[in-house]
């Protein structure tokens, strides 16, 4: 897998099998839904989806969440 982890994330492969313990497409699906609802960015290299998070969207989604608590 070609992706700087800086510049690109980490690879949705990686996500599932070490950090979720999940299948691959289990795993897609719910990175998809936070990339819909802007809180990751993906990039797409070669055969492999990269994802990274947005941060200032992040940010902005918690003081949100605190505004209505």
């Amino acid at each position: 897998m070609d992706g700087d982890l800086d510049e690109d994330g980490v690879c949705g492969v990686l996500i599932a099998e070490k950090k979720l313990g999940v299948s691959q497409p289990t795993a897609s699906g719910h990175l998809n839904i936070l990339r819909e609802a802007g809180l990751l960015k993906a990039k797409r290299i070669k055969q492999w989806t990269f994802y990274r998070r947005d941060e200032a969207k992040i940010k902005n989604a918690k003081q949100t969440i605190v505004r209505r608590v």
